[in-house]
């Protein structure tokens, strides 16, 4: 058996995550999560009732807890990924993402840590913790150029800057006290289940309910989209193949404007079951509004260590992904519409 502890499994990432990990008889799951507002146990509503898997709702925060668990659980393999991770809400409140990000990591470090020390044998030396963390940390690249994983930090959000620190205390825990941590970087992800926040939801939703779609500034600021079933896919080898005290770059090798994947997402639609009220096309709908302070150009991730060292390669074509994606939001309207009744929209 192995022990799999999942910080922000209710999370989009997370919740996959466990979707997959689930269906393997060999394992046991663990789900630590605070339930703000991205977390949606609606996601994991597949899984809530095996035996395989159990959920615990509080913060990582509190340490003493979190010891508990560890004492409790005795996970072989942690997967942190809990973290405030939407960037106009650290702009609008950096101090919740301090908190979760920093130290959130922290605490759950130094449990990880008390529990690690008391190990011995095979236990000890199987033992991996794993942190999901973003390609915002790099900051934005210029064009023709890719983040490695010997880029340098240079976040330029307070979200970035949060999991930038994250970073840098997982690396210090390895090397001060030898803790068995990787660290991975992994590109913007899309897919079902997604909070409708972000980029691709947002659209998605608003189109459905015939609400303007907001584009930020111009619209050509490029980011690599990343499927999250290839992130699962990358997640699991890097448990089993990954260089402890190393670091992963997780890419979708796509590089595309928001703009276009904007007309994407309104070019599945049009041609969609979905009547178009008073419009021509969905892309009548778009509306350019101000940019984000502090918005980054572009992001693009060179992955050929994780492809070269591990053996994994993004294998969802976005352009199917995204028809999927797209197809599984109006599919699933009951899922996403309490979320929606929710979420700020411009």
């Amino acid at each position: 058996m192995t022990n799999y502890l999942i910080t922000g499994g209710a999370g989009f990432i997370g919740s996959a995550l466990i979707r997959y990990l689930s269906g393997f008889q060999d394992v046991n799951i663990v789900n630590i999560d605070k339930l703000t507002y991205a977390g949606n146990l609606e996601a994991l509503k597949s899984v809530e009732y095996k035996e395989n898997y159990k959920f615990l709702k509080f913060d990582i925060c509190n340490q003493s807890k979190m010891e508990d668990v560890f004492e409790t659980f005795k996970p072989d393999i942690v997967y942190h990924l809990a973290a405030e991770t939407h960037v106009d809400r650290s702009i609008n409140n950096p101090t919740n993402f301090l908190n979760t990000n920093v130290f959130g990591t922290a605490s759950l470090l130094s449990a990880a840590l008390s529990y690690w020390n008391k190990l011995s044998g095979s236990k000890k030396d199987r033992f991996r913790f794993i942190s999901v963390s973003t390609d915002e940390v790099y900051g934005s690249i210029e064009e023709n150029n890719f983040f490695d994983e010997k880029s340098p930090y240079m976040p330029n959000s307070p979200y970035a800057a949060s999991k930038a620190s994250s970073d840098h205390l997982i690396r210090a825990w390895n090397k001060t006290y030898e803790l068995p941590t990787i660290i991975t970087n992994c590109s913007n992800n899309y897919g079902s289940f997604q909070y409708p926040e972000k980029l691709i939801p947002l659209i998605i939703i608003n189109a459905i309910n015939y609400i303007k779609l907001p584009v930020y500034g111009d619209g050509k600021q490029i980011r690599d989209w990343l499927h999250v079933s290839d992130h699962v896919d990358a997640l699991i080898k890097i448990s089993k193949k990954g260089v402890v005290g190393d670091k992963y770059n997780i890419g979708g090798n796509v590089q595309i404007a928001n703009l276009e994947v904007v007309h994407k997402i309104c070019d599945i639609l049009d041609n969609s079951s979905l009547e178009k009220t008073n419009i021509k096309s969905f892309k009548d709908l778009i509306a350019f509004v101000d940019d984000r302070p502090g918005h980054d150009r572009r992001y693009a991730i060179n992955f050929n260590k994780i492809k070269n060292d591990i053996g994994w390669s993004p294998s969802i074509l976005f352009d199917q992904g995204l028809f999927d994606t797209v197809n599984w939001y109006i599919d699933n309207k009951s899922w996403w519409h309490r979320k929606f009744q929710n979420t700020k929209y411009f």
